[in-house]
């Protein structure tokens, strides 16, 4: 049986749209049984024009916990397919915390609680040092002098911290050890049709309680605006990747060109070095030209032989002054170069112009650009400013 690939955004959001799949799903990672389930009055789902890479939901869970008692808790759901979306993530979370909405009244009284959050992570990539398909981040309080666990929650810890689901989709391959492997299975990328849209599950491995996540997959495939949503997704995801790998290159471009400035910048100081060397070599034959013209007032008998040394003294002076002159024509050399490597900085920098308003034109926000350039979102508003 073939059914719609759940790695899509739209599909994954098509599949969480349905009330029963989601509870379902959300019970199987979390271990509550999920009472009543409702997308948060606050709730962000990205545009998959404006943001390809992370899909975030939340809903509002009516669940019963370990203790048997019933609470509402906030269930955060964030979906990657990159592993630079991480400050999305920390984004979005930190959105949660500060949302007004996730704040109600307790039933015994008029005081305001801040609901718990559960996150869930689905990432479309490997996490670096861990291949474990499905992990829990787990809180425990911890008595540091006794070392002990304590087992009674305090509303203020649970306000202020969270536990976390983290899925590597890539690691959930062949196994279907329990339930909640058999569910996830789903997302099993060596299942793929020769249509990536596609995925080839075998109904019988689900067992019937999971039969309608089964059943909305399959139902995906037969709605056209989410068939052509898929196709949407491609496109915009392989256009992100090129102009990535664009940007990387005019990265390596610059750093190249300022490599090679430093590089002439430390040939010219060897050569202003060089003529303050020739500079005082030429101080000091002056010096002893003077030395030589008193010794040749003071004793005229050897007039001869100063004069003879004093031609010697012009020759070398001649030869240091044909010497300075060289050293000056290479430091116009020199400069020459540098303003050529000066317009050639330019042009690159005009390179990064470009890039950024093209980039600015594809609707890219100055945050994303600051990302994917490097550069300061002062800079950016500059460029566009221009």
């Amino acid at each position: 049986m073939q059914v719609a690939n759940p790695i899509y955004d739209v599909v994954f959001k098509y599949l969480l749209d349905d009330e029963k799949v989601a509870k379902l799903i959300l019970s199987a990672i979390t271990g509550f049984e999920i009472k009543k389930l409702d997308f948060n009055p606050t709730e962000h789902r990205s545009e998959i024009e404006k943001d390809i890479t992370v899909l975030h939901l939340d809903f509002a869970a009516k669940i019963i916990d370990e203790n048997d008692e019933e609470k509402i808790i906030i269930i955060e759901i964030q979906k990657a397919k990159l592993p630079s979306d991480i400050m999305r993530f920390r984004r979005y979370l930190g959105e949660q915390y500060m949302s007004k909405k996730n704040i109600k009244k307790t039933e015994s009284s008029s005081k305001l609680k801040a609901l718990p959050i559960l996150s869930i992570y689905f990432l479309g990539h490997k996490l670096a040092n861990t291949k474990s398909p499905i992990i829990k981040v787990q809180r425990d309080y911890i008595d540091l002098i006794t070392g002990s666990k304590l087992n009674k929650k305090e509303e203020f810890i649970e306000s202020l911290t969270h536990d976390s689901f983290i899925i590597q989709i890539p690691y959930l391959k062949k196994h279907k050890r329990n339930n909640l492997e058999t569910i996830l299975s789903i997302f099993n990328q060596d299942n793929l049709s020769e249509n990536n849209h596609l995925i080839n599950i075998k109904e019988s491995d689900y067992h019937t309680k999971y039969q309608p996540i089964i059943r909305r997959l399959l139902k995906a495939i037969s709605e056209p605006e989410l068939r052509k949503n898929m196709d949407i997704e491609d496109e915009i995801l392989q256009d992100f990747q090129i102009m990535r790998r664009m940007l990387e290159k005019g990265k390596e471009e610059i750093e190249k060109s300022h490599k090679e400035i430093k590089k002439k910048k430390k040939e010219l100081d060897i050569s202003k070095k060089k003529l303050q060397e020739n500079k005082k070599e030429l101080q000091e034959n002056k010096k002893e030209l003077q030395e030589n013209k008193k010794e040749l007032q003071e004793n005229k008998k050897e007039l001869q032989e100063n004069k003879k040394e004093l031609q010697e003294n012009k020759k070398e002076l001649h030869k240091s002054k044909k010497e300075l002159q060289e050293n000056k024509k290479e430091i116009e050399e020199n400069k020459k170069k540098l303003e050529e490597n000066k317009k050639t900085l330019i042009i690159k920098e005009q390179s990064i112009v470009n890039s950024v308003n093209e980039m600015h034109r594809l609707g890219l926000s100055t945050h994303k650009i600051s990302k994917l350039t490097m550069l300061s979102i002062k800079k950016i508003e500059e460029i566009l400013e221009k």
